[in-house]
Parts: C-alpha cells; sequence; structure tokens
C-alpha cells in the first residue's frame, strides 16, 4: 500500500492539491515533507498527534520528515480555528518549549535514522534575521489582500466584529507561505502536511514558491479529529490531555483512550496507531460483536500509551486500570496507587485507630461511607460484597492493623464491583 492509499484507507485526507501529480512525486523516490506546530506550551497533547503520527507514517515508507518549531510563526499567533486574539509568547518562552517538545518528538519520529533521519527546525533561524521592508517587498508582494481575506481562517475573524483580527495574526500566513517557499529552497521540501484549518496557509505557501522559484510543491491535510458526539477531542473535564507525564500522568492518559466512546473506537485506531489493517479490521469485527469485550479499547490504550511513554509505563497503567476492576495489588508501584487515590473517593482517619487491637472492619466501611451502618454492613460482607485491598472478606469480627496498610498509609475498600474509597491514614 502506497502511503496516499494507507492515508485513503485510514480517512486521513482532507485535502489534497492535485493527488495525481504527488502520486508520481511520491513514487519516483524519498520526499522531503514538513509539519509544523507553533509550541505555544511545553508539551505537546493529543490534539496534535495526527499530524505529527502523520509525519511518521511517511517516514516509514522511506520519506523525509521535518517537524517545523514556530519559534517566530509562534510569536504572532495562528488565527486558524481560533475566534480571539492569542496571548503573545516571548522568544525566551518560544526556545524553553521547542527545547521541551524535543524530547516528546522523539517518540514520534526516527530522527537516529541511517537512511531518512527527521529533522527538527526553527523558522526563527531564517526569520530573524529578515528585515520588515525586506519581507514586505520579497514577500509580502506577490500577496493581494484580497486573496487573503478571502481565507476561511481570516474571513471567520473579519465577520465577528466584536473581535476581529489583528493586523499580526492577519500576518500568520505570510510568514508560514515564507516558511515552504525557504524549505524548498534550502531543502528541496515538497509537500506540506497539516490539519484541514492549515489549507489556506499551505496553499498561500505553494503558491509562494512558484511565483519565486518557478517550482511546484504540493499540499495534504488531515481532518480535524472530533468526537462522536460533536465535543473536541483531547479535552476532557481536566483540561488538555498532555504528552508530558508531569502535566498528565500515564495512568490518566491510558485512561483517556480506554474510555473512548464506542462510535469512535474503530476509528481512532486507524487514526491513531501503527496497527496493520488487517488487525484493525479483526478488532473491529470483534468491536462489532462484542464491544462489552472493549478489545478495541484495550488495543487503542496500550498502542498509544506505548508510543508515547513505553512499555514497562503502558504495563503499570494497565495494572491500576485492573486494580479498579477488581485486579490485584501485588507489584504496583506507590506512585501509580497514588493515580488511583485521585480517581475514587478518598477518606482520612487517625492511624491510632487502627493500633492496638485494631479497627472493625464493618466499622471502617462505615467510616468510609460504602455502609450506612454496621448491620448493612454485615449484610453486605456476608453476601460477599465487601472487598480490602481488592481481597474478598467474610469474618464480620475481623480487626483492621497497620499491617493492611498500604505503602504505609492506605487501605482500599470496595463494596460491590464498582465502589471504591481509598481510607488514608494521617
Amino acid at each position: 500500500m502506497s502511503i496516499l492509499d494507507e492515508l485513503q484507507w485510514r480517512e486521513l485526507i482532507n485535502d489534497c492539491t492535485d493527488t495525481e501529480a504527488l502520486t508520481e512525486r511520491l513514487g519516483n523516490g524519498p520526499t522531503v515533507l514538513y509539519c509544523g506546530f507553533d509550541p505555544t506550551a511545553d508539551s505537546l497533547h493529543v490534539g496534535n498527534l495526527v499530524p505529527l503520527i502523520a509525519l511518521r507514517r511517511f517516514q516509514n515508507l522511506g520519506h523525509i520528515p521535518i517537524a517545523l518549531a514556530g519559534g517566530a510563526t509562534g510569536a504572532i499567533g495562528d488565527p486558524s480555528g481560533k475566534s480571539a486574539e492569542r496571548n503573545l509568547l516571548t522568544p525566551e518562552l518560544l526556545a524553553a518549549n521547542i527545547a521541551t517538545v524535543k524530547t516528546q518528538l522523539t517518540k514520534l519520529l526516527d530522527f537516529e535514522s541511517t537512511e531518512n533521519p527527521a529533522q527538527l527546525l526553527d523558522n526563527a533561524d531564517w526569520t530573524r534575521a529578515v528585515t520588515l521592508l525586506d519581507f514586505l517587498r520579497d514577500i509580502g508582494k506577490h500577496f493581494t489582500v484580497n486573496t487573503m481575506v478571502a481565507k476561511e481562517s481570516v474571513r471567520a475573524r473579519m465577520e465577528d466584529r466584536d473581535v476581529g483580527i489583528s493586523y499580526t495574526e492577519f500576518s500568520y500566513m505570510l510568514l508560514q507561505a515564507f516558511d515552504f517557499y525557504h524549505l524548498k529552497q534550502a531543502h528541496d521540501c515538497d509537500l506540506q502536511i497539516g490539519g484541514s484549518d492549515q489549507w489556506g496557509n499551505i496553499t498561500a505557501g505553494i503558491e509562494l514558491t512558484r511565483r519565486k522559484l518557478s517550482k511546484t510543491v504540493y499540499g495534504l491535510t488531515l481532518p480535524l479529529i472530533t468526537n462522536a458526539d460533536g465535543s473536541k477531542f483531547g479535552k476532557t473535564e481536566a483540561g488538555a490531555v498532555w504528552l508530558d507525564p508531569a502535566r498528565t500522568s500515564v495512568y490518566k492518559f491510558y485512561q483517556f483512550w480506554i474510555r473512548t466512546d464506542d462510535r469512535d473506537a474503530v476509528n481512532y485506531l486507524k487514526y491513531f496507531t501503527f496497527l496493520p489493517k488487517e488487525e484493525i479490521e479483526s478488532l473491529q469485527k470483534q468491536h462489532e460483536e462484542n464491544p462489552g469485550a472493549r478489545a478495541a479499547h484495550t488495543a487503542l490504550a496500550i498502542a498509544m500509551t506505548h508510543l508515547i511513554h513505553g512499555e514497562a509505563a503502558t504495563e503499570e497503567a494497565q495494572q491500576a486500570s485492573k486494580i479498579l476492576f477488581g485486579g490485584g495489588l501485588e507489584g504496583i508501584a506507590e506512585s501509580t496507587f497514588n493515580e488511583i487515590v485521585g480517581e475514587v473517593p478518598t477518606v482520612e482517619i487517625e492511624k491510632s485507630k487502627l493500633e492496638g487491637d485494631g479497627l472493625p472492619i464493618l466499622e471502617l466501611f462505615v467510616t468510609a461511607s460504602l455502609c450506612p451502618s454496621n448491620g448493612q454492613a454485615r449484610k453486605d460482607l456476608q453476601g460477599g460484597g465487601l472487598n480490602l485491598n481488592n481481597e474478598r472478606q467474610s469474618d464480620p469480627q475481623h480487626k483492621v492493623t497497620p499491617d493492611a496498610l498500604l505503602f504505609g498509609k492506605h487501605l482500599l475498600l470496595r463494596k460491590g464491583k464498582r465502589n471504591y474509597t481509598v481510607v488514608t491514614t494521617k
């Protein structure tokens, strides 16, 4: 399967400037292509993944990817998909963000390949020295305001009289076009890819390159991902899902994918994973026949967590996830258990209550608000419904002592299949 055939099967082609000509170019040998991202934060998030993973898909088939950090364009702000002006970032902050993001890019692209290594470039390197007069004369002269205003990203903002668009963000299109022209000239780059909201910016670069170099280059956009319910992909109640584990823990990252809407699970396997067509089709069949088994969700969560965080972290996240379904606690790391603490109700008690003879187990479940009374707790226990540290309890006379504490401070209580509470001592 060619790269365009694969992207088509994965439903990842939104627009392409000349599919027939691009197919011919890609078939004639390794092609340099690029995708830009503005380093507006010190971490990428899952919303950045589709085009960056697409770069790797091209690289896997022998092409040469460039990840372009917007040290210059990020200082301006892209109006695409935005209803208001972005906050301007300082050059120092942009440089720091690029440095931290580079580590994450090594998970997505192969910078060590001996045949077609990826490159990370910063457009500030060729934009910084250009004077305003030179830019207006050499680049701005090739664009009419009429054409720029017709672009969707600009027109939508101009139609909102309360917000409008500043001259700064209006100029963003010219800077991105300048990037494509420069990359063609300096790196023989023939293709730019990006989200569908970048179509206007990409075609501007194609036109500039044609005018100044008399060369043909190509553009390909990928669809902007939305959830089946119409909500924005990559957002949760807690905010964006980041690739940096300091901002979104590995456990929560894994949970984000495992909780994918049933309607989206197979599509996300196509969009985000490198699983082959045959395997995805097999998972699709399993999903259609028995969605409750969540085979597609599990494969998605494992593949994405492994891609971003590695095998060991994925296994730990899986184990933590299983704990909330009654799995054993053997070998669980304290850091992983602490993630569980953040997912379920927590009750604090004095550690002294467990000392001496210990705290009666029925009283413990009442204290944790899992049972309304000792009498109900006894009935639940006799029915096999009470678990301490995921071990079923059967003795109503049992007393819980400090020996039962996990990591010297926690007790994991469960009533029935899903009602959890963590008791933490102080």
